[in-house]
């Protein structure tokens, strides 16, 4: 990945960490002895004294890495998944995850109201083939129970070598009780879009992710579709877990105005807000247009959703979305360690908070358990409907 500087939307592909958003590579500079002032850690030094005496078993005791768990657990203490301590192998990880290419069962995780939960399986994933959902509570991984696990620890039990298989305990909204999927890991590749021509004169744009290739793959589609006979468009957003900023910014120059506003970042002690703008040709700036949103679109899909519905009054049909909208910075430390921490938040064009709130769709449609076994898109269907009527 060339980007050591490129801004992302944190969102764990499953393995691919994107989502919140943030930048890699920003190297900071680490005094020897740096406490605060007002900080007393003779009450660290005296505990790691004591085990070191008194532990019953000294020889398993392992002083560097009783320090990173010391380390793990402060940052831990803020109560944001998103800012994390990474020892080198796990900042090691962390890295080969962003890639692009990586062993899993294919879905981005998040924690919300203090749950483990299934964000989106993503297309053509050993977690989407065994009917894992947006929204899903993953209760149990194999043995461990979720309570209080962070993100990265999640990601770490979950994840593994392609062809073995792991054991998750889910409960679903409509459940009584969590049920067992046996998954098979496997080398991940998700593909970014599709699209076709629906009724003639729609067409229908599933984006299922913002990476790198994502941007090239749309300027594809959207010059097949100004080709086309397409005179409406209806673009799913849905399970889409988010993914590049820029990306996003890229795609939102199609369908609005050079100089609209896509998002605008809020920064802690920030005198001014950062903007990020359209920057595009706007070619589809013209097509009515329909956007399928559910609790699965988070971080980049909910930017791209807001900057349309906020610059061009589109209208959002499906569920809730996640609410995934914080920037994290990478920041290295010494011994190849890293931190990722959480440094500002992103809002809509209209300065509404996405983190924890998400996207209210203007027309709210569910799909229920009969919709799935029958095969049917309710959500879908209403775009449809609704569109036909546009001009």
């Amino acid at each position: 990945m060339q980007s050591v500087k490129k801004k992302i939307i944190l969102v764990i592909f499953f393995f691919i960490i994107f989502g919140g958003g943030f930048w890699i590579g920003k190297t900071s500079v680490v005094c020897e002895v740096c406490p605060p002032q007002d900080v007393d850690f003779s009450l660290f030094w005296q505990t790691l004294e004591k085990l070191e005496e008194k532990y019953v078993k000294p020889g398993t005791l392992n002083t560097q890495e009783m320090i990173y768990g010391a380390i793990s657990g402060m940052v831990k203490s803020l109560e944001d998944p998103y800012t994390v301590f990474f020892s080198p192998d796990e900042t090691k990880k962390f890295l080969e995850d962003v890639s692009g290419r990586f062993e899993g069962v294919g879905m981005e995780i998040g924690i919300r109201k203090e749950k483990l939960q299934v964000i989106a399986p993503l297309e053509g994933t050993p977690a989407q083939e065994a009917g894992l959902r947006a929204g899903d509570i993953i209760v149990k991984v194999e043995d461990t129970r979720t309570i209080d696990i962070t993100i990265e620890e999640a990601v770490s039990l979950i994840r593994g070598p392609k062809g073995t298989e792991v054991t998750l305990s889910v409960l679903r909204n409509d459940w009584d009780s969590s049920k067992e999927f046996k998954i098979k890991r496997a080398v991940i590749e998700i593909p970014s879009l599709k699209w076709e021509i629906k009724e003639e004169n729609i067409a229908y744009i599933n984006l299922y992710h913002f990476s790198e290739k994502a941007d090239s793959d749309f300027s594809k589609a959207a010059l097949q579709i100004l080709n086309s006979p397409a005179e409406k468009i209806i673009l799913d957003l849905r399970n889409n877990p988010g993914g590049y900023l820029e990306i996003s910014q890229d795609i939102a120059g199609w369908f609005l105005e050079k100089g609209n506003v896509v998002v605008v970042e809020d920064f802690r002690n920030s005198e001014e807000d950062i903007l990020y703008k359209a920057e595009g040709n706007a070619k589809l700036s013209s097509y009515p247009i329909i956007v399928l949103i559910n609790q699965g679109s988070a971080s980049a899909a909910e930017i791209l959703a807001a900057a349309l519905r906020d610059n061009r009054g589109v209208k959002l049909v499906g569920e809730t979305s996640f609410g995934k909208g914080c920037v994290q910075e990478l920041v290295s430390l010494r011994d190849n360690s890293s931190l990722k921490v959480t440094v500002a938040n992103w809002l809509t064009p209209e300065r509404k908070q996405i983190s924890e709130e998400g996207l209210e769709p203007d027309i709210r449609v569910e799909i229920t358990e009969e919709d799935y076994a029958q095969d049917r898109d309710p959500q879908l269907e209403k775009a449809i409907e609704i569109i036909r009527g546009m001009e």
